[in-house]
């Protein structure tokens, strides 16, 4: 296993990160909605993966508060607990989803912040999270109310450093430059939708956090799994049930499919998997500290650390780049 500094913090990191998304409760949702977790692991399938990362040498997991309506933190807790020791683990989680109805159920206010960051320490069994960080970005609530509060959080010893996901640069930069004037803790690291088949934050994102220094940390790196299998291959039960994946690329579909032949044939050239190839090229951008991989097959876990050891040329990494246009924002 590769290790790498999170942006500018002296925090060790490995190169994969194991997404706990995929492990929770099929049936999990809220009262009166039918489930967005079908696809999903239950925890005696589960298990395995987190054995199975830590003997590979993995340090980091990341879950979130939503992810199967907090099941996921708990099993993911409960797991880390029986297979590591928790100063080897970098745990990550996320807030601002909608955790129950009514008012105040999800979004980052104040009292959003300072009720959930103590609900998912319960459910993870845990005395504090490693990187905290906000799921989404909130217009109903004020970037000074909700910086202040994720500071506060910090100062109070439940969570190490803070981390963002996918929203606009603008918005990103404001947040910065808000936790600055005011002496507050700022993001260290910024979870956003990036891989071959989506590459729209190369146009800000990506050179803002370079820039700045903040670690990327890549979700969907497989693009749902399109990017990990042959253009001929079956769906998978996750791609059929996955509403939100789903709205990420069907729009694409023919520009993709002349970028997935690319794919498929370097992988035939190469004799590797598809899999290995695309996170080979992600883990080769610059900024990229690591990419969040799910794993519901061992076979995912075992090619996504594999990927480490692969080297593309510049000739390749132009092949799986030449047939990419201009996508609609998506995952925000």
């Amino acid at each position: 296993m590769d290790y790498r500094r999170l942006g500018e913090t002296g925090l060790s990191v490995s190169r994969i990160c194991l997404g706990c998304m995929s492990y929770g409760d099929p049936t999990a949702s809220l009262p009166g909605a039918p489930s967005r977790w079908e696809w999903v692991l239950r925890e005696d399938e589960a298990r395995p993966f987190f054995r199975r990362a830590v003997e590979l040498g993995v340090n980091f997991f990341d879950t979130a508060n939503v992810y199967s309506f907090g099941a996921s933190e708990e099993i993911t807790g409960r797991a880390l607990r029986e297979y590591a020791r928790r100063d080897e683990l970098v745990v990550a989680t996320k807030v601002w989803g909608v955790m129950r109805p009514g008012p105040n159920g999800g979004g980052l206010s104040r009292k959003a912040i300072l009720q959930e960051i103590d609900s998912s320490l319960k459910r993870l069994g845990m005395d504090y999270v490693d990187l905290y960080q906000i799921h989404r970005w909130d217009d109903g609530t004020p970037i000074e109310e909700t910086m202040e509060a994720l500071h506060d959080v910090v100062r109070m010893g439940k969570a190490r450093y803070l981390g963002a996901s996918s929203m606009h640069a603008w918005q990103f930069a404001k947040a910065q430059a808000v936790a600055e004037r005011n002496g507050w803790s700022r993001f260290v690291s910024m979870q956003n939708h990036y891989n071959l088949l989506y590459r729209e934050e190369e146009r800000e994102m990506v050179p803002l956090c370079r820039d700045q220094g903040v670690g990327l940390i890549p979700w969907s790196p497989l693009a749902r799994g399109r990017l990990a299998r042959p253009p001929e291959a079956k769906a998978t039960k996750r791609s059929e049930t996955d509403r939100f994946g789903k709205t990420l690329y069907a729009s694409m579909a023919d520009a993709d499919g002349r970028l997935l032949a690319a794919l498929d044939g370097l992988a035939k050239r190469r004799g590797l998997p598809h899999a290995q190839l695309a996170l080979a090229w992600l883990l080769q951008r610059d900024g990229v500290t690591a990419p969040i991989v799910g794993a519901t097959k061992m076979e995912h876990l075992e090619t996504a650390v594999a990927a480490l050891g692969v080297s593309l040329s510049k000739e390749e990494v132009a092949a799986l780049e030449a047939p990419y246009v201009p996508h609609p924002i998506a995952g925000f």
